[in-house]
Order: C-alpha cells, then sequence, then structure tokens
C-alpha cells in the first residue's frame, strides 16, 4: 500500500515547496501558488518568507 508523504515536489518554480502542498492534498498547483502569495503579502510577506525557507529545509526532496 502506498504511504502519502509531504515532499518537496520536482514541479517547482523555487523549492517545491508549494506544489509538494498541492501534491500532498491533491489542489491545484497554481492555486496553492496564489494563495500563499496572498497570505504573504497582507502577513507584510515577511513572517511568509521565513516559513517558506523553514519549510524548505524540513520537507524532504521527492526522490521518485
Amino acid at each position: 500500500m502506498y504511504e502519502k508523504k509531504l515532499t518537496r515536489s520536482h514541479d517547482q518554480v523555487i523549492a517545491g515547496v508549494c506544489a509538494g502542498i498541492a501534491e500532498y492534498f491533491g489542489w491545484e498547483i497554481t492555486l496553492v501558488r496564489i494563495l500563499y502569495l496572498i497570505l504573504s503579502i497582507f502577513s507584510a510577506a515577511f513572517p511568509g518568507i521565513i516559513v517558506y525557507v523553514i519549510l524548505w529545509i524540513v520537507m524532504p526532496e521527492n526522490k521518485y
């Protein structure tokens, strides 16, 4: 049985974090990227950048 894991995607613009989240939940990649951008803008951008970098470090890369 296939175990679902949250990993960074190869379909990436910067590090594959948003694409990895979209693939994990079965959402549209563009929608996740737009939502991330909107949340980052409304949170003064800096917290959004920190969260992205943390996820970039913590999320393993997809090996397949």
